[in-house]
């Protein structure tokens, strides 16, 4: 077994340069890279094998991390195909999308002062939980159809759905310090 630092995440874990993938081969193919790249094979060889072996399962970690998680896997295949998030120059976005973004995050504001701030959040959650699932389908279809652009505006949206639900479960973990 080897481990080819010019190889792409996706040839890395022998898996086809798409979106869906199998978590099982992903969590297999995984398991048996660390085996291989465990420290304690490389105990006794020399300084440049244990150096190699520590880079080669960083870059292991690095794949499996991107490529387990839909929205890491969603914008690596994008860079794949040269195209670029821009977040911080391009702020462009849909008005409708953002006018969806304003009003969740002011929900997400009042939450802590509602009758039941838990269900309040339940509700935001569910949401950006449909959104989600939302993106993930609307990106599956773009990249099966190899239009980059709409792949590029949904990623583009998904992350702003991920942060704003980072925020719902940091609201909720500040609601249960209260208690």
């Amino acid at each position: 077994m080897q481990v080819d630092f010019s190889n792409n995440y996706f040839e890395l874990f022998e898996l086809p340069v798409q979106y869906v993938v199998s978590q099982d081969h992903l969590d297999t193919r995984f398991r048996s890279l660390q085996r291989y790249l465990h420290p304690d094979k490389f105990a006794s060889a020399s300084d440049a094998e244990r150096r190699w072996s520590m880079q080669a399962a960083s870059f292991v970690n690095e794949a499996y991390q991107a490529l387990s998680k839909p929205l890491s896997r969603a914008s690596y295949l994008l860079s794949l195909h040269g195209i670029s998030l821009d977040e911080e120059t391009d702020t462009q976005m849909s008005p409708m999308f953002l006018m969806e973004q304003m009003e969740l995050r002011e929900a997400l504001g009042d939450a802590p002062d509602a009758a039941d701030p838990y269900a309040a959040l339940d509700k935001i959650s569910a949401q950006l939980n449909n959104g989600r699932r939302d993106s993930e389908s609307a990106f599956t279809s773009a990249a099966n159809n190899a239009d980059w652009t709409e792949a590029r505006t949904v990623v583009r949206q998904w992350q702003f759905l991920e942060k704003l639900n980072s925020e719902v479960q940091a609201q909720e973990a500040r609601l249960d310090d209260a208690l």
